[in-house]
């Protein structure tokens, strides 16, 4: 069973306000138009409403901050490798994904244009040997870089105090993508319910247990189709919906690369919801994508989140360089019961 992480001393607040941000999104009618009935889109939590939770967070402006690689990669995923000692930053928030290992290249640089206010340094996290180190498999394959959570929130955040995480992401110009069909870049959660538990190389595999999943986004890139006149463009994926398909988000034309915000969050019916907006702006809910239950679940515990680095791993083609700034975890506390005091006996 995991850990409540209702105590104090394991989860702190920065911030005073814990009011959910709640925005309605009206579709009006044209003066000289009949009336028509005023729809309002059911709001939801946007990512990044309440309190910071202490610690949740990297900025990347510490000019200390260095990756230790500790190669060759781990790549349990693939060949039940899991090769220690893992990478991991010397700040100790981030650490490299022991299913399928770090990026090749994770390293703190200066913002390739500028972003959030106040901000000059971001993180590089890219890719060229992905996968089992040593081969080659001429198939896509995703490196890990993992947010060391659990030393800001413990085992995790329950629903009931509706989490959220918001991160920026530069996307560069398409002349330096790597140009295959797919995703590209990976923003995911860490979550936990019960279910039957689905995982082949899990002891209580078809048994009902604590089971753990990775909802989330990815960034794909899509060629040119000049017999559809299609220009190349880049679109958010979201995984997934309830029967664990994924669904095609918003497109990115090439004028609107850059700065992008994205969210998630996770309310106490066990819903997550997606969120995506150009810019480094607060998101609101005109940046709402979708609300799922991925996989048919629901959402019991967030654990941590990570980012994922895809490559066609044929040895010569370097990933997208990506490169991510200020990600954040917040939450809403829930609600506390008042108690009176038992009267003492006469």
């Amino acid at each position: 069973m995991v850990a409540s992480i209702r105590s104090s001393h394991t989860l702190q607040v920065l911030g005073a306000g814990i009011a959910w941000a709640m925005l309605f999104v009206a579709v009006g009618h044209a003066a000289d138009t009949p009336a028509k009935a005023v729809v309002t889109k059911k709001p939801v939590l946007v990512p990044g409403t309440g309190a910071l939770a202490k610690g949740a967070t990297d900025d990347f402006e510490d000019e200390k901050w260095t990756w230790n690689y500790n190669h060759p990669k781990s790549s349990e995923e693939q060949d039940k490798r899991m090769r220690s000692p893992m990478g991991k930053s010397t700040n100790r928030l981030w650490f490299e994904g022991p299913k399928r290992g770090t990026p090749d290249v994770v390293k703190r640089i200066a913002l390739p244009s500028p972003g959030l206010e106040g901000s000059t340094h971001g993180l590089l996290i890219s890719s060229l040997h992905a996968g089992i180190p040593g081969r080659v498999t001429y198939q896509m394959q995703q490196d890990d870089l993992i947010f060391a959570a659990s030393r800001s929130i413990g085992r995790g955040i329950s629903v009931a105090d509706s989490p959220s995480i918001v991160t920026r992401v530069y996307l560069p110009p398409f002349e330096q993508w790597e140009k295959r069909n797919g995703p590209s870049f990976g923003f995911r959660a860490g979550c936990f319910t019960h279910a039957i538990i689905t995982g082949d190389d899990h002891p209580d595999e078809g048994k009902w247990g604590l089971e753990e999943y990775w909802p989330g986004m990815f960034i794909c890139y899509e060629k040119a189709n000049p017999k559809k006149n299609l220009p190349q463009q880049a679109y958010i994926r979201v995984r997934s919906g309830k029967n664990g398909g994924e669904i095609r988000g918003p497109s990115i034309p090439e004028d609107q690369l850059g700065w992008w915000t994205l969210g998630l969050s996770f309310t106490p019916d066990g819903m997550i919801h997606f969120f995506a907006s150009q810019g480094v702006d607060d998101l609101t809910m005109d940046d709402h994508i979708t609300s799922q239950f991925p996989y048919g679940y629901r959402t019991e515990w967030l654990k941590t989140f990570f980012y994922n680095v895809c490559t066609m791993d044929d040895g010569k083609t370097w990933s997208t360089p990506w490169v991510v700034d200020d990600p954040k975890i917040y939450f809403v506390k829930r609600p506390q019961m008042a108690t009176s005091r038992p009267e003492g006996r006469k």
